[in-house]
């Protein structure tokens, strides 16, 4: 018989992809993670991992077995959340959010500790780039993202919380009709938020690109004069609006704030709950930003 914990050291060890980061993820020392991990080959009665001086990595039979770990605990997930229909949402519960939905959203989670005491909530800020494996890897139970393009996420369901407008942001005082021989802010070439940047300014000729992470830094920048830069308006949420000045695109673009849980953990009540508390939310503020 193959022992589920067992099962779940093996497809933290897929995703993660060494015993070191496994045993850090997860609390162990690696040579506890490795003995279990030959304990669940003597009971797989195969082996599931190639060892060598330096590393290890899944056979095949160790990447097949992994995925089945997986199935199995979507399964005993989805098996606890349907025996806990009805109850009162309790345990802890870790939401993932983006730097920009955090002032808009914390303040409403935190109306949970007050309405269900038994809940231990934690907040942790993440990238929508991170989101997804994290809700796969169980670090977060809930993730509130940002989405630019509609994209397939099987095994997870996501309910749409707001529409976020997108703007061209200049500093205060600029004439805001031009983007030619300024210098263009951006995020880098592998975040969505570039993409739409070059998108929506492809034919424009800036004097220079700088690129910076995180969309709060590039609105700060642009408050501060230092460039121009595409931004939705909630990333200007907590710059002075004295110093910016913001004009919408026509047509219109936007991006999406949603929140997304994992298929098996959707019917548990304290996930429920928080999707319910982030609805209202959204309900109270309208549909923009």
């Amino acid at each position: 018989m193959l022992d589920v914990r067992r099962l779940r050291l093996l497809h933290e060890f897929a995703a993660r992809g060494s015993i070191a980061a496994t045993a850090a993820a997860l609390g162990y020392t690696p040579s506890a993670v490795s003995q279990q991990l030959t304990t669940l080959e003597a009971e797989a009665g195969v082996a599931l991992l190639e060892r060598s001086a330096r590393r290890a990595s899944l056979t095949d039979a160790g990447q097949t077995l992994a995925a089945h770990a997986r199935v199995v605990l979507d399964a005993i997930e989805a098996a606890e959340a349907d025996l806990a229909v009805g109850g009162e949402p309790a345990g802890s519960l870790v939401v993932g959010m983006i730097p920009t939905a955090s002032p808009l959203f914390a303040p409403a989670l935190a109306g949970l500790r007050r309405r269900y005491p038994g809940l231990e909530l934690v907040v942790r800020q993440i990238e929508s780039a991170r989101a997804e494996a994290a809700l796969r890897q169980r670090e977060i139970d809930v993730a509130v993202i940002d989405l630019w393009r509609e994209r397939a996420m099987p095994g997870l369901t996501s309910v749409r919380l707001r529409r976020d407008p997108l703007v061209l942001a200049f500093p205060a005082g600029h004439p805001g009709r031009r983007v030619d021989g300024e210098v263009l802010l951006c995020a880098p070439a592998d975040q969505p938020s570039r993409a739409a940047t070059d998108e929506l300014l492809g034919a424009a000729k800036p004097a220079a690109r700088w690129e910076f992470e995180g969309l709060h830094t590039i609105a700060t920048l642009v408050s501060q004069g230092i460039g121009v830069a595409v931004l939705p308006e909630s990333a200007l949420a907590e710059v002075d609006p004295a110093t910016v000045t913001m004009r919408p695109f026509r047509p219109a673009r936007h991006r999406w704030i949603e929140a997304v849980v994992r298929v098996s953990a959707r019917r548990r009540p304290a996930v429920d709950a928080v999707l319910e508390m982030l609805t209202e939310s959204h309900r109270r503020g309208g549909d923009e930003f």
